[in-house]
């Protein structure tokens, strides 16, 4: 049955299919820089058919952390943040390299674009959230959704090299430390 409400929803493409997008990446920490890319048409397309498939918020989850990859993955060909690794330190001090704060922003807007084509169908976008450490410096920031029955989610694309997949996790699990140790 849920093979086939996939089927049937990935029939059901949102109407926005049809266009090219721009949207604008940060990176070199802090936003220093930001590059415009262009997703084309048959990426959208690709990208609208991948979340169309979820066939509950969490498969939507998961879709969207594979999504937010390939549109990163995208983004590099068409900027320097192809050079980007996962964390801060992996990448040196190579061009295209991304902050917490480039990818809280840049996910944001990619999770944005999204939302205006109608691909989110189980969650909306929220703005970006600190993570504090010691309880009053905020050491890290990440992009959230939450699913629209309750429940907050980040989707954090810092922890990974460019291209990879995002890391979603629960909002207070994640706020707690939680994610990959990079």
């Amino acid at each position: 049955m849920r093979l086939l409400f996939a089927l049937l929803a990935a029939l059901a493409l949102p109407a926005a299919v049809a266009a090219q997008t721009r949207v604008s990446i940060c990176h070199d920490y802090g936003c220093k820089s930001e590059t415009e890319v262009v997703y084309s048409a048959a990426q959208l397309l690709e990208i609208d058919r991948l979340l169309a498939s979820a066939f509950d918020p969490r498969s939507e989850r998961s879709r969207l952390a594979e999504a937010v990859g390939m549109l990163y993955r995208w983004a590099g060909e068409q900027s320097p943040i192809s050079r980007d690794r996962g964390g801060n330190f992996a990448d040196e001090d190579e061009p295209g390299r991304m902050d917490c704060i480039d990818h809280s922003t840049s996910t944001t807007r990619l999770l944005q674009m999204l939302a205006a084509r109608n691909g989110l169908r189980w969650h909306r976008v929220l703005e970006v959230e600190p993570r504090y450490f010691l309880g009053f410096v905020a050491n890290h920031w990440s992009a959230v959704i939450e699913e629209r029955w309750g429940g907050r989610f980040v989707v954090d694309s810092w922890f990974v090299n460019n291209g990879e997949p995002a890391v979603i996790l629960p909002l207070e699990e994640w706020k707690k430390g939680a994610g990959p140790d990079v």
